[in-house]
């Protein structure tokens, strides 16, 4: 009977959440009642899973509702911010550009400020760029960050593949020494994989994608 009862929380948690979105008249409230019905979900079933009984799931809805309720009203704006932080922060360098895609942030750098040819050793304009971004990343610490290294095609793509992961790493580890909590950065190597451009140098980047920590 416990458990029917938990089930029937989750699942009136949800559906009067996505119910009610059809009702509501802007993307933010809407983003509040589909965070507040995945929240309530979320929060329901580790509710019943620690306290293992109707009172622990009954609970447990309640803190997902309140969490995800304040994810999805807060998340578009928090990214609004950091994005303009990010902007003004960058707007003095030659080596970055921002970008936006929903609500994920990209600064691409040019690979020749932070590395010499055929190195992972970061040059002393690498440290500077690093410094800039993470002062932001740092002041808006509600996000995942993913450093994610480039090359060009020059050289055999398994080299090319080490290269990158060698590279993102160095960054990461940067990015840690500047305070950024090493727990939020993902190193990635891409290798010569995505190219966005017939320029060999431009190929040559670092990336540091933002993603929004939801409840």
């Amino acid at each position: 009977m416990k458990r029917k009862l938990s089930h029937f929380v989750v699942c009136s948690a949800l559906v009067a959440s996505l119910t009610s979105c059809a009702a509501l008249d802007t993307n933010q409230k809407q983003g509040t009642a589909v965070g507040a019905g995945v929240g309530a979900g979320v929060g329901a079933v580790l509710g019943q899973a620690i306290g293992r009984d109707t009172k622990g799931t009954l609970i447990g809805a309640g803190i997902g509702a309140a969490l995800g309720g304040l994810a999805g009203n807060q998340i578009g704006r928090y990214m609004d911010n950091q994005e303009q932080a990010l902007r003004n922060a960058m707007a003095s360098s030659e080596a970055a550009s921002i970008q936006r895609s929903e609500d994920v942030l990209t600064a691409t750098f040019k690979g020749e400020t932070f590395f010499a040819h055929d190195s992972a050793t970061l040059l002393p304009g690498g440290y500077t760029e690093i410094a800039r971004i993470a002062r932001v990343l740092n002041q808006y610490n509600q996000t995942q960050i993913e450093v994610g290294g480039h090359t060009d095609s020059t050289g055999s793509e398994q080299y090319n593949l080490q290269l990158s992961m060698r590279r993102a790493e160095a960054v990461k580890n940067a990015l840690a020494q500047q305070g950024v909590n090493p727990a939020r950065i993902r190193a990635v190597g891409y290798g010569e994989s995505r190219p966005i451009s017939s320029n060999p140098a431009m190929n040559r980047r670092v990336e540091i994608t933002i993603i929004p920590l939801t409840n």
